[in-house]
């Protein structure tokens, strides 16, 4: 079995025990090392995961792993949160959140701009909306106007939530 399909078997099994445990499944990264394979997964839910989420989720997983034994190898197991600043990939991720600061760098020009920073407003399926002050507009001279910004989720390159 190569890694994306021992990825692809593993996230099966996470989205389970994540279901069971009332936990999001964010991310399943593996990597090769020198004492075997690293599985690194990371979970959230609303309110955030707390360690005994992670403590809970990671002995769910392991009993899961200990049974169907995918991994032929040794392997370093490793459960967390994805933190504050992790990447907004989906529209989940965009309605998570709701009222927070986000910076935005978008591919192509909108508004004359490829870098936002404002409070995200609204969340469409294939769209959010954002609340800008135009001082946080990269290049921009215009001082503390507020305006509303609709950016399609495929023009953004990358976003997450702004700790300023």
């Amino acid at each position: 079995m190569n890694i994306k399909e021992l990825k692809d078997k593993i996230t099966d099994y996470a989205n389970i025990v994540g279901e069971q445990e009332g936990v999001e499944i964010v991310n399943v990264e593996i990597y090769p090392g020198g004492k075997g394979l690293t599985l690194r997964i990371f979970i959230d839910k609303e309110g955030g995961v707390t360690i005994k989420d992670c403590e809970n989720f990671s002995r769910a997983i392991e009993a899961i792993l200990d049974v169907e034994d995918p991994i032929k190898s040794s392997y370093t197991l490793e459960v967390s949160s994805p933190g504050i600043d992790r990447p907004l990939k989906n529209k989940k991720d965009f309605l998570r959140n709701i009222g927070r600061d986000v910076k935005i760098t978008t591919k192509e020009k909108i508004a004359d701009n490829t870098f936002f920073i404002g409070k995200i407003v609204d969340v469409g399926d294939d769209w959010v909306r954002i609340e800008i002050q135009e001082t946080k507009i990269k290049g921009s001279k215009k001082k503390g106007k507020t305006e509303l910004l609709f950016i399609p989720f495929n023009k953004i390159i990358k976003a997450q939530v702004y700790l300023g």
